[in-house]
């Protein structure tokens, strides 16, 4: 027995029409593959497009959303088989700003340049002097706490604060006095001390190795560094605390240089509620969405509402700032590029609410099951809705 099929005109050119256009998909498939190919050599590793849709290509990510009609072809493989990094992105922020809790390493280095001014004797330095006059006022001296230096016939001279030829001079007027030509001279022996003690304390030779000193930023935004008030560097940028920190050190400790690097940022949390199976908070260690929030989650439990997903924010001045998601195209595999897949920040609250179905079947758990089947147990018999 033979079937005979047969097709009216029309419905004859929409399946040659059908056919055409499958044909043409599929031949510019092959065009873009062997353009592809004729880039890079082929090989089992070698990148090669294919069939998705580009949410920035295609005009998506904003405020339209590509749909999967959209599908051509694209670089799908930008890397060789069996990688798994990716390609290189762009940074996370143009520049990272610092934020309490930052944990910071200030390295040290002694410039060792020469300074413009001439070196001004401190407490601690030590100096020679000698005099041609006589012998016994050859002796080393040293720079008392009070910024003296004890003489013989002289007593308590001031020293500190004053340049190795300002000092001669004064010392060559006070021993007229006693000689007529005292010919005076004075020798540095050991200078920059109070720099030399800095070195000490943050001598890290024996543990870590080398010079530095870290430091945590404190709530109120500033960090504590040896021999320095307490430096501010919230909201500052790296090379802006650096030229902050240099400024002030300099002032006491001419010849120190400072660099400031960023060892560990502060924690960063997300608090995911509602119907999920594991809520909580979630350590924030990458850039993250909603959706991977959602995942570390333990992932949505049915009967959760995902086109009402709430994310809490709070903004710089600490008010409360609000959204809601449409997240079950997207969960459900409908939507190649939502627009409400959005970036998540320090102590956001993602809330995953319930439908209005077990909305209304803990309502009635709540009225019948325990409130009134509670007061008349023997008089009201009332089994609750089951989600589903």
């Amino acid at each position: 027995m033979r079937t005979t099929l047969q097709f009216s005109a029309g419905r004859a050119r929409g399946v040659l029409r059908l056919i055409l256009v499958v044909g043409g998909l599929v031949v510019s498939g092959l065009v873009v593959a062997a353009q592809a190919g004729a880039q890079q050599p082929l090989s089992p590793a070698s990148p090669r497009p294919i069939w998705g849709v580009d949410c920035t290509a295609n005009g998506g990510g904003g405020c339209g959303e590509c749909r999967w009609r959209a599908m051509a072809p694209i670089p799908w493989e930008s890397y060789a088989q069996g990688e798994y990094v990716g390609p290189a992105r762009t940074a996370h922020v143009p520049e990272y700003r610092l934020r309490v809790d930052d944990q910071l390493e200030a390295i040290y280095r002694v410039t060792r340049e020469p300074t413009a001014k001439p070196y001004e004797l401190q407490v601690g330095d030590v100096i020679g002097m000698q005099s041609f006059a006589d012998e016994n006022l050859n002796r080393e001296l040293i720079v008392l706490p009070d910024g003296t230096v004890t003489l013989r016939l002289l007593g308590q001279v001031r020293a500190d604060g004053q340049t190795v030829e300002q000092l001669r001079n004064h010392l060559e007027d006070l021993y007229k006095k006693y000689y007529k030509v005292p010919a005076i001279t004075v020798t540095p022996l050991k200078v920059n001390t109070r720099l030399e003690d800095l070195r000490a304390t943050i001598d890290s030779r024996y543990g870590s190795g080398g010079q530095g000193r870290q430091a945590i930023i404190a709530p109120d935004g500033t960090i504590a560094l040896p021999a320095l008030p307490r430096v501010p560097a919230q909201g500052l940028t790296l090379s802006e605390l650096k030229r902050e920190i240099d400024e002030r050190y300099s002032r006491h400790f001419p010849g120190m240089e400072v660099t400031p690097q960023l060892v560990q940022r502060a924690p960063r949390y997300v608090y995911v509620v509602g119907e999920v199976n594991n809520p909580g908070r979630f350590t924030l260690v990458n850039p993250t969405t909603a959706m991977q929030a959602i995942a570390m989650a333990g992932s949505w439990r049915i009967g959760a509402n995902l086109n009402q997903v709430v994310v809490f924010r709070r903004g710089e001045d600490w008010q409360l700032m609000a959204t809601m998601l449409d997240l079950r195209g997207a969960l459900y595999g409908k939507r190649p590029c939502p627009s409400d897949e959005i970036w998540l920040s320090d102590s956001d609250i993602i809330v995953v609410p319930k439908s209005p179905i077990l909305v209304a079947d803990d309502m009635i758990d709540l009225v019948f099951t325990r409130g009134l089947y509670g007061v008349f147990p023997a008089n009201f018999t009332f089994n609750k809705l089951t989600s589903f």
